[in-house]
């Protein structure tokens, strides 16, 4: 599916590699990555507002929607090289300089990329996530239960890849379902399910970097006092009380220039609050 109101193109980031990429809208940058299971298609409502007065750029990240996906050499899908790759989709597209946002995994590249890339990220907003390190430190007990699929798709490659072809519609529509407060439209749940299908190895390759790579390259960070240099706004919802930890510490830790803001919807916050997530954007830009 491609939406009308946007412009495709597909732009090459490492060698054998292209990204699928999105765009809209005239102005100052601002670059959006989208989350599991989705595509760039997730800031259809929120880009249609920012193009008034923004350039919005919308790839798909390596291995997911229409971008390539390359076989993992356990670096393919470490955020450090999913950083890189958004660096090189705004230059590409003749920008040095841009506001970063991120959705769940596409949040995780935001982070990686504000910490890599600090001379070229102006602004970071995170949806709806934490940090690599500080989520792998909350999940434990019962309430670890949430995230089952971290630790499946953390395993050795092989077991998750044969569970999750077997039965994707079922896996990937599980979160679309129970992590949404709305039902998503017919034609945007079937395209999720669609792109999601066709890229099952390099999801779980993404997640996996998340359990071995990222969890490397962040540590390093910390132990050297690395901070996020520029403006950030963390968007979330209030699941911090249930399993009994403070997102708003835990962000401020990795970001001293720090707005944190509850929001009151399911986790696909892009589509259920464009409105509140296009004003924080906005708000954030102006820091």
């Amino acid at each position: 599916m491609n939406h009308t109101a946007f412009d495709h193109q597909r732009v090459q980031v490492d060698d054998g590699v292209e990204l699928n990429v999105a765009t809209t809208g005239h102005g100052s940058p601002v670059v959006l990555l989208h989350g599991f299971p989705q595509t760039h298609l997730m800031w259809r409502h929120v880009a249609a507002d920012l193009a008034a007065d923004h350039t919005v750029i919308m790839p798909d990240l390596r291995g997911y929607g229409d971008s390539d996906k390359p076989a993992d050499t356990g670096l393919t899908y470490a955020k450090r090289t999913m950083g890189a790759d958004v660096v090189k989709v705004a230059q590409a597209l003749g920008h040095d300089r841009f506001a970063l946002a991120g959705h769940d995994r596409g949040a995780l590249v935001a982070f990686r990329t504000g910490l890599d890339h600090p001379r070229h990220v102006t602004h970071l907003a995170s949806l709806d996530v934490l940090p690599t390190l500080d989520m792998w430190d909350v999940m434990r007990g019962t309430s670890a239960a949430i995230g089952f699929h971290l630790f499946l798709m953390a395993q050795p490659p092989g077991l998750a890849e044969q569970m999750i072809s077997a039965v994707p519609d079922v896996f990937f529509g599980h979160f679309l379902d129970i992590w949404s407060r709305q039902p998503f439209p017919e034609d945007v749940r079937a395209e999720y399910l669609r792109a999601s299908r066709e890229a099952v190895t390099s999801i779980v390759a993404d997640y996996r970097a998340s359990a071995t790579v990222d969890v490397e390259h962040d540590t390093a960070d910390r132990n050297a006092g690395a901070r996020l240099e520029m403006p950030v706004t963390v968007l979330q919802q209030d699941w911090g009380a249930a399993l009994g930890f403070d997102a708003q510490e835990l962000w401020r830790a990795w970001a001293p220039d720090l707005d944190h803001r509850t929001v009151s919807c399911g986790h696909f916050m892009a589509e259920e609050a464009p409105e509140v997530v296009s004003q924080a954007i906005r708000d954030l830009v102006k820091r």
